[in-house]
């Protein structure tokens, strides 16, 4: 049985359990799910853009348990807060934690997330099952020419690259680099480990896009090194500024529809069906 808190946002197959949900007048999510009178497992599966969508699977696993449902678990690809992994500044919260929290005290069976940023969201989350992304990837350089290389943007993504390149067998990795000032969150410069890619075409590989500045940054110094065609994979997309910029650099963008369904042609999605099964 699944329940779909996220309306048209469907991401594993199974029989569906319906529901209606509104908020108050007063700011407060409320949920009413139809009483079936099966009481097995129960999948959540969500997208949590704000503490209203947090409150919202709060209350529906508390209504669950006084429904007798006996497993409950959830699959969340994107993890809210897991960007704010460290505290960088004095006065800073550790957010990642704060999500961590709240969902641990709801005591779920199995707690699924889909390429998280990093190993500190993992640790923090009882439970957890994670998904990786290569299996997308491998889908995604099925279309790519055979000289392709995989660009790591960062520091941060060095480790999880070289874990795709070894199930992929078939690419070398570019370790490029960027500066960052951890006060404001300005980018500084980037780096590229070539005087001269020779053409080659680049897929560059994270796990979130929001703004964008990164990869455009970092597609920039590409072309000034005389890459090929450039592409992007992000796990997760935010795409906070939308696709004018991107498109500029970027001959096709593919993400999946954790936190939102895009429809533009510069993105190829994909759904979970797809990458998970």
């Amino acid at each position: 049985m699944i329940l779909n808190l996220s309306k048209n946002f469907k991401p594993i197959p199974g029989q569906e359990l319906e529901y209606e949900s509104f908020i108050f007048s007063g700011g407060e999510p409320h949920i009413k799910i139809q009483d079936t009178g099966y009481q097995g497992r129960i999948t959540i599966t969500h997208r949590i853009n704000s503490f209203n969508d947090l409150g919202l699977l709060c209350i529906a696993v508390d209504a669950l348990r006084r429904m007798n449902f006996n497993t409950i678990e959830l699959f969340l690809p994107y993890f809210p807060g897991a960007r704010q992994d460290r505290v960088m500044v004095k006065g800073e919260p550790l957010t990642v934690k704060i999500y961590a929290d709240l969902i641990n005290q709801l005591q779920l069976s199995k707690v699924s997330i889909f390429d998280p940023h990093s190993d500190v969201t993992v640790a923090l989350i009882n439970n957890c099952i994670v998904f990786d992304n290569h299996k997308m990837i491998r889908m995604i350089t099925s279309q790519l020419p055979a000289n392709l290389l995989l660009a790591s943007p960062d520091a941060g993504a060095i480790k999880k690259i070289y874990k795709l390149a070894a199930y992929l067998q078939d690419y070398e990795v570019l370790e490029c680099g960027k500066k960052r000032d951890v006060r404001t969150g300005a980018l500084s410069s980037f780096k590229v480990p070539s005087d001269d890619l020779k053409g080659a075409p680049c897929l560059i590989v994270d796990d979130i896009c929001d703004g964008g500045g990164t990869f455009m940054g970092l597609a920039e110094v590409l072309k000034a090194k005389n890459s090929g065609d450039l592409f992007l994979v992000v796990s997760h997309g935010i795409f906070s500024k939308e696709f004018n910029e991107l498109s500029k650099y970027f001959k096709k963008i593919y993400t999946t529809d954790s936190i939102k369904t895009i429809e533009n042609n510069l993105v190829q999605q994909f759904s979970f069906n797809e990458i998970i099964n």
